[in-house]
């Protein structure tokens, strides 16, 4: 029988500025129970998470190996943390800065039901929106990944790859391999890069440490926001219901945000766009699967 798994991680999400029980509570409608492997935070995101009271949601207390520098790898060992007590037949995955828009869910239930009848689909493909500085912006151009693996069979299997970006799979001989996907329309809104300064500062010395040894060097901008986005792009939709709070609320720093103080696009960059513009192929575009039609 069918069964959808829906799994997570944070650490100290309300010091770096995550959304993270708006991702845990759209995981909640749409999974039969939600695994949150709940990192060592010391600024009670753990109790934010028990005290919201979502239906479904089962919290496991993990620890963060803060020695483990490797290109981001402990996010990817907290989030496997999460899939081995995940008990669905499918799982679908969010991370603490990712949510899905509620026009997008009736799509979704189909898009796993159909997969679920078909065996040669291990995976599922959701497309990508990255807001960048506010929620009225995205990041466009090849600077941004399009499109990933956020649902997939659970087989006992799959392992988180790399920095957790995306999943790949072990076969019978052990060997790893990408998985077989099939592309949705399902959208992912990212609000990643979207966060107060202060936050920003956390987040910056945060992921620095997951990639270098190293103290990080200083996050000093005019306006306390990172500026390295070539490209942006108004966004002209509607945001899902799970974030409305959290816009109205976030109103009096979002409005310092400076969309027009931007680096120059490189020119290969600028000539992949152009191409990517009038045609639709993305040259060199990494892709963490195998799609299928």
């Amino acid at each position: 029988m069918l069964s959808i798994s829906g799994i997570t991680f944070v650490r100290n999400g309300i010091e770096r500025g995550y959304p993270f029980l708006e991702a845990i509570r759209t995981l909640s409608q749409l999974c039969d129970e939600v695994v949150v492997a709940v990192g060592d935070s010391t600024d009670g995101t753990r109790e934010a998470i028990a005290e919201a009271n979502i239906p479904n949601v089962r919290i496991l207390d993990t620890h963060w190996d803060d020695t483990n520098h490797q290109g981001g790898t402990e996010l990817a060992r907290q989030t496997m943390i999460a899939l081995r007590n995940a008990i669905g037949t499918w799982c679908l995955y969010l991370q603490a800065d990712e949510i899905i828009h509620e026009d997008d869910y009736a799509l979704l239930r189909e898009e796993i039901k159909k997969a679920d009848r078909d065996p040669k689909v291990e995976a599922l493909l959701f497309r990508w929106l990255h807001f960048y500085g506010t929620y009225d912006y995205i990041g466009v151009g090849r600077q941004w990944y399009r499109r990933e693996i956020r649902a997939f069979r659970n087989t006992g299997k799959v392992i988180s790859w790399g920095d957790a970006q995306g999943f790949r799979t072990r076969d019978d001989r052990g060997r790893v391999r990408k998985l077989r996907a099939r592309q949705t329309e399902v959208r992912i809104f990212h609000y990643g890069w979207v966060r107060p300064p202060q936050a920003w500062k956390a987040k910056h010395v945060a992921f620095h440490r997951l990639y270098n040894a190293e103290s990080p060097p200083p996050f000093d901008t005019p306006d306390g926001f990172p500026h390295i986005c070539y490209e942006l792009a108004p966004f002209q939709g509607t945001h899902p219901a799970v974030m409305q709070r959290r816009i109205e609320h976030d109103r009096s720093w979002t409005a310092q945000f400076d969309p027009t103080i931007r680096p120059r696009k490189p020119l290969l960059v600028a000539l992949s766009d152009w191409i990517e513009r009038h045609t639709g192929w993305r040259i060199g575009e990494y892709r963490n699967f195998i799609e299928i039609r």
